[in-house]
């Protein structure tokens, strides 16, 4: 069974740091992009960042750049979000999803509402709270 699990969110106060982790199992993981989400209440979902399979490549969405860095280790089956400098607008579930489109190995070069229907496998995702 194809699984993604977030995990590492929780309570934080701004300016805080965390480190989200995203385990997968059930698939080929090194083949794929991943993606980290996340959606606020009441907001669309919003793609954040992705790591390429192929090369390490990275993207980032203009709202997180300097404060997110996505990496991943292969050898474990797992994607990170590093996360400094946390403002209360970061109150959010986030969510780490795989890029399902045939033959991608490298990120897009946007995480918008069109590109994300190509990804799935979906976690259950990590409520991250940031109070001020």
């Amino acid at each position: 069974e194809v699984q993604l699990v977030e995990s590492g969110g929780g309570l934080v106060q701004a300016g805080g740091s965390l480190r989200l982790s995203c385990a997968a199992s059930g698939f080929a993981f090194d083949d794929y992009v991943i993606g980290w989400f996340r959606q606020a209440p009441g907001k669309e979902r919003e793609g954040l960042s992705c790591i390429s399979s192929s090369d390490g490549s990275t993207y980032y969405a203009d709202s997180v750049k300097g404060r997110f860095t996505i990496s991943r280790d292969n050898a474990k089956n797992e994607v990170y979000l590093q996360i400094v400098s946390l403002k209360p607008e970061d109150t959010a579930v986030y969510y780490c999803a795989a890029d399902l489109a045939v033959g991608v190995t490298t990120c897009r070069l946007t995480l918008d509402n069109k590109i994300q229907a190509d990804f799935g496998s979906w976690g259950q995702g990590t409520q991250v709270t940031v109070s001020s």
